[in-house]
């Protein structure tokens, strides 16, 4: 655990330095879609981390928002990446963006960090170590109702196909929540819930790399994750709800009303 621990923090710290290298200067690729955008900082630092990855462990598969599923080996363990994640704020020189690393083992994620290396923050967790926060240990908040909550949101890439579904998500919190955000790179809506900056989180349509690092993050930290069902989160669901554990099934009630 430690000499992939010593992996990870080498392989998201030089996908940050290529963020940070190209922030301002964004060169857009190509457009997945109307609004979904692919950047050279994307690709170079998928790059980057692959190729830290593969020189200590070239038997570990990877699980890459652009490069897909890379099956190197049978060891058990797949690294879940998201170089990027972010892209629209990143294209537009807002500084909330992030890399996000989940590693998983035999099918459950046993390690994972978030990094926003413009603001120089590091969100880490080990499976049954605790979650920390650039090094110092953090907890998820103490608030125990909805409406002094602070609650955080994303919308799919399908938002204009189905606006009206994800308004009214919105719509109930803003009136039963102490106030709706939309941050706009889901692995730190995901840290922002685990270090007590938010109470609850919620999305659909998000992708494994999403949310791979940030859900073992948040239950360290104490909190929970479900689907909206109430069904434990797994990284491949389709829908996801974080928060400290306090709020959860009142936001669960809202959802499945």
């Amino acid at each position: 655990m430690a000499s992939i621990k010593e992996v990870l923090d080498q392989a998201i710290h030089a996908a940050g330095d290529v963020l940070l290298k190209h922030y301002r200067s964004v060169k857009i690729l190509e457009t997945k879609g109307e609004i979904d955008l692919l950047t050279v900082a994307d690709k170079e630092a998928e790059a980057s981390i692959i190729r830290v990855i593969h020189k200590a462990f070239p038997d570990h598969q990877i699980l890459a928002e652009e490069s897909g599923h890379i099956k190197t080996g049978q060891a058990g363990y797949k690294w879940i990446i998201d170089p990027l994640d972010g892209t629209t704020n990143y294209s537009h020189s807002f500084p909330i963006f992030c890399v996000s690393i989940g590693v998983e083992h035999q099918n459950e994620i046993i390690m994972g960090g978030v990094y926003n290396p413009f603001a120089e923050e590091y969100f880490f967790a080990t499976k049954g170590e605790g979650a920390l926060f650039n090094d110092e240990p953090i907890r998820v908040s103490s608030v125990d109702g909805l409406e002094q909550s602070l609650v955080v949101t994303g919308f799919p890439y399908d938002r204009r196909e189905h606006i009206d579904h994800y308004l009214r998500y919105i719509r109930e919190f803003l009136l039963c929540s102490h106030g709706v955000l939309r941050i706009g790179a889901a692995a730190l809506d995901l840290c922002s819930v685990a270090c007590g900056r938010l109470e609850g989180f919620w999305e659909e349509k998000l992708h494994p790399w999403d949310v791979a690092a940030g859900i073992l993050i948040v239950r360290e930290a104490g909190g929970e994750c479900t689907d909206f069902s109430g069904q434990p989160s797994s990284p491949y669901d389709t829908s996801i709800l974080a928060t400290n554990g306090h709020i959860h099934q009142a936001m669960l009630e809202v959802l499945q009303h």
